[in-house]
């Protein structure tokens, strides 16, 4: 057995600080070796103790969360997961720190919730176990193609992600033009989160990106993303494919599912879609991507060295769902390939 993740609590509150603790101390595979209130604690304590992971607050006294990441991740890289508040302000602070190189983010629970912090053991677990190389500098996207440069076939893509896709997600779509083929996404992300998300992609790619709403029609040149939340990102209609939002309970654990997001695109498109696995822990969307991939769509996955953590990748790997493993930086541009038309009419 490996030695417990060791994890130092960052929180202004001395209340928040004993429940992340308590809950951390619940598992046997990890240990709260300290606790600070600011960053200036913090600083302190990670010298001292030298942690596997630290969880800190956004909404600090002295340095603020965000202000601490980036100190934290240019002089002593490590994995970081953000504790933030369910609002708007807080998802967008949590993107921002996802952007700078955390690992992940929970949200703060609200008063009576039955499980507070959700899977937050599990996360710093992941986290600890993970080999990413913190210190590695994210090279600046190259332009994505003009539009007059891509000529978009038939096929609608589908992509899966879970911890670590906020960076992975915009690495990939950066790369699209704004004609792209139309896209669908399920990232596993707290409710409040998705939309702040989608706005933010919006902001930074070339396509139109929007969370997803029901009945929306699929179309060129723009991307949607599954709302966090109650329901599951379906597509349907197979004369004018479109968005369903389809009340069903979670799937490996989670509601929007991946899986439930490829059955439905193999089942729609078949072989004129393309599926791709991005990074994030457990299995959700493995067994969709080798449905996809047995309808005779396109598979791709990201490899291993450039995951921040390799677990549904791995999975699909193995389960033969994946047709290629590809380093994050070429995954757009092959999508761009498999779903280019051809010279002579279009896939």
């Amino acid at each position: 057995m490996s030695a417990p993740a060791r994890v130092l609590v960052v929180d202004d509150s001395p209340t928040m600080r004993g429940l992340i603790t308590a809950v951390l101390s619940s598992d046997p595979e990890v240990n709260v070796i300290g606790q600070a209130g600011d960053a200036l604690e913090a600083r302190e304590a990670i010298k001292r103790l030298n942690p596997d992971v630290v969880t800190l607050d956004i909404e600090m006294p002295n340095m603020n969360g965000l202000d601490f990441l980036e100190k934290i991740m240019t002089l002593r890289p490590m994995p970081v997961i953000m504790v933030s508040t369910m609002t708007h302000r807080g998802a967008e602070a949590s993107l921002a720190a996802l952007e700078i190189g955390a690992f992940d983010c929970v949200g703060k629970p609200a008063p009576g919730e039955p499980r507070p912090f959700g899977d937050l053991a599990e996360k710093v677990k992941a986290a600890a176990r993970t080999q990413r190389q913190f210190s590695q500098p994210v090279a600046a996207p190259a332009p994505p193609p003009s539009v007059a440069d891509f000529r978009v076939g038939r096929k609608i893509v589908a992509i899966g992600s879970s911890t670590g896709g906020v960076e992975a997600l915009i690495a990939v779509l950066q790369k699209f033009p704004a004609n792209c083929p139309p896209t669908v996404i399920t990232q596993h992300m707290p409710p409040t989160f998705t939309k702040s998300f989608a706005e933010r992609l919006n902001r930074l790619c070339a396509p139109v990106v929007q969370e997803a709403t029901d009945g929306a029609r699929l179309e060129i040149g723009k991307i949607y993303l599954a709302p966090g939340g109650e329901r599951h990102l379906q597509v349907s209609n197979a004369s004018a494919p479109c968005c369903r939002l389809v009340d069903r309970a979670p799937v490996n654990g989670h509601r929007p599912s991946v899986d439930v997001l490829f059955d439905s695109v193999a089942e729609l498109a078949g072989r004129n879609a393309v599926g791709v696995i991005l990074t994030g822990m457990g299995r959700d969307g493995a067994a969709g991507l080798l449905k996809m991939r047995h309808a005779g769509a396109r598979t791709l996955g990201q490899n291993e060295k450039t995951c921040v953590v390799y677990g549904m990748p791995r999975v699909a790997h193995e389960l033969g769902a994946v047709e290629q493993q590809l380093p994050l930086s070429a995954i757009g541009e092959e999508i761009l390939k498999m779903t280019a038309a051809r010279k002579e009419g279009t896939e």
